[in-house]
């Protein structure tokens, strides 16, 4: 008696595990935060949070014409902005801190003809934010290990989203209670709100790197930049000629130059900006803007959070240039004067004044 009672028990807790594991299922499937099977069910408050989960499902099944593509340069954009200046519908896919590898990763489900969005719409414009240095790393770095179950097509590893406490909690239970839905327009946004942006914070913050007495060598970072370009990113603009792509350079403060002078490979950076924009030109469906001359913002601290990240003012204005065209370079010799116009910013700025003071 006492060996069919445990079997009816176990029995009893099988059919009953599977039936909460199977609703839970049908309750994920149906809300779907992550995107992965459907677009979003109207009236429910999605939050949108993280890039790494959520973009893949995005680019896949939300409506859009544009996108924007990069690091944690292009997160205080504001849509809207795209919508009001250039009257596109445009979609954030940033990663923070990512690798030409990640915007590959990206672009390839942006790009798939097959995929639900491009059924609705074909992609009028890719906004990308190229950070220079990552274009000298291995050609499959990603900056974050990704969840491959969002990311491919195997429906049996789908068991990691459908299973998943935080899905459940944090991505279902948690919004329909707050009643709090993200703005698509500023998704992804930073942390700092506008206080952070001074000199003092900055200053507080920065570390400049150990100096290199060696000088660089002047074609030391053209190989693995090439090797980026072609693997990475100029395939999705030879094989889209329809599409435009403003590739951008985002104005760094004057401290990441003070880095690069430190460490001593100023001419070695200054040839592979001039590597990828002349790899860029080649293309009639390219518009390359060079923001970080831009002598009044990069200058003054004042407008930055850290070295590099800057006030979300400095994204509306970058956003007015790709409609006006200001900041644009038509050609190599055009592009050369703009690096000259930055190393003469560079050899002007009194460093040793601003690391005199006490912040």
């Amino acid at each position: 008696m006492k060996n069919v009672s445990g079997k009816k028990f176990i029995a009893c807790f099988g059919v009953t595990a599977f039936i909460i594991l199977l609703l839970i299922s049908v309750l994920v499937i149906y809300v779907d935060p992550f995107f992965h099977y459907h677009e979003p069910v109207a009236g429910f408050p999605y939050i949108v949070d993280n890039q790494l989960s959520q973009n893949p499902g995005m680019a896949k099944y939300m409506d859009y014409d544009s996108c924007i593509i990069g690091s944690s340069m292009t997160v205080n954009f504001h849509t809207d902005d795209f919508s009001e200046l250039m009257g596109l519908s445009t979609l954030k896919l940033s990663y923070s801190g990512a690798y030409p590898r990640d915007d590959y990763n990206i672009l390839s489900i942006v790009f798939d003809k097959d995929s639900p969005a491009r059924k609705k719409n074909d992609v009028k414009a890719v906004f990308i934010g190229v950070d220079i240095p990552t274009l000298t790393a291995d050609i499959n770095e990603i900056k974050y290990e990704l969840p491959m179950y969002l990311y491919d097509n195997n429906p049996v590893n789908d068991v990691k989203y459908l299973w998943n406490k935080d899905v459940l909690l944090e991505y279902i239970l948690k919004p329909v209670i707050q009643k709090k839905p993200s703005n698509m327009s500023e998704i992804y946004a930073s942390w700092w709100t506008e206080d952070y942006y001074n000199i003092q914070y900055v200053m507080h913050g920065y570390e400049a790197p150990e100096p290199v007495s060696e000088e660089m060598e002047k074609d030391l970072l053209i190989p693995q930049t090439k090797e980026n370009l072609d693997k990475n990113l100029l395939p999705f603009i030879r094989d889209n000629p329809d599409t435009v792509f403003y590739v951008f350079f985002p104005p760094y403060s004057i401290l990441y130059w003070n880095n690069v002078i430190t460490e001593n490979h100023l001419e070695a950076t200054m040839n592979q900006y001039a590597f990828a924009a002349s790899e860029f030109l080649k293309y009639d469906n390219v518009r390359l803007f060079y923001f970080q001359n831009m002598e009044e913002t990069v200058t003054n601290l004042n407008n930055y959070a850290d070295y590099t990240h800057y006030n979300p003012r400095v994204n509306r204005y970058m956003t007015e240039c790709f409609t006006s065209g200001e900041h644009e370079v038509k050609n190599d010799m055009e592009f050369e004067d703009e690096l000259n116009k930055m190393r003469h910013i560079i050899n002007s700025f009194d460093f040793e004044e601003l690391f005199s003071k006490e912040y």
